[in-house]
């Protein structure tokens, strides 16, 4: 059993850029599948589905985007509201990310968004990870 389901799809991801997979399977939930929608709005994953493997088990299965010469467009991602240390944020305090080059991504209580759709709608929540 996980602790941290969101911490451990952050570190397959992360494992899979820095071994240039062109794939990653993640257990799915409805939480990871809209942390993958976000990731896929912000231009870091080419496309994501829900592939059903087995009678049980679904995958989150993310197809992960390269430059050219074949670096990450993921440079790293950081979990920030942990189950040990949850962390919360105003509509005012959500900051940019690397300079606004990277994105955070929040849940709010209109849906999991982005760090700038969250500033733009006026709405705070739980910083979950941030992304660059």
């Amino acid at each position: 059993m996980l602790t941290d389901p969101i911490a451990d799809m952050l570190t397959r991801i992360r494992n899979a850029t820095r071994a240039k997979h062109p794939r990653v399977d993640i257990p799915t939930s409805r939480m990871k599948v809209e942390i993958a929608r976000i990731l896929k709005e912000e231009g870091y994953v080419a496309s994501y589905k829900v592939v059903d493997e087995g009678k049980v088990r679904k995958v989150l299965r993310l197809m992960l985007r390269y430059t050219p010469d074949r670096r990450s467009i993921i440079t790293d991602l950081k979990r920030i509201s942990r189950p040990g240390c949850r962390r919360y944020v105003g509509k005012g305090d959500i900051r940019k990310v690397v300079g606004g080059m990277g994105t955070a991504i929040l849940s709010t209580p209109r849906g999991l968004m982005s760090g700038g759709t969250a500033r733009r709608e006026g709405v705070g929540g739980e910083l979950l990870c941030e992304v660059w």
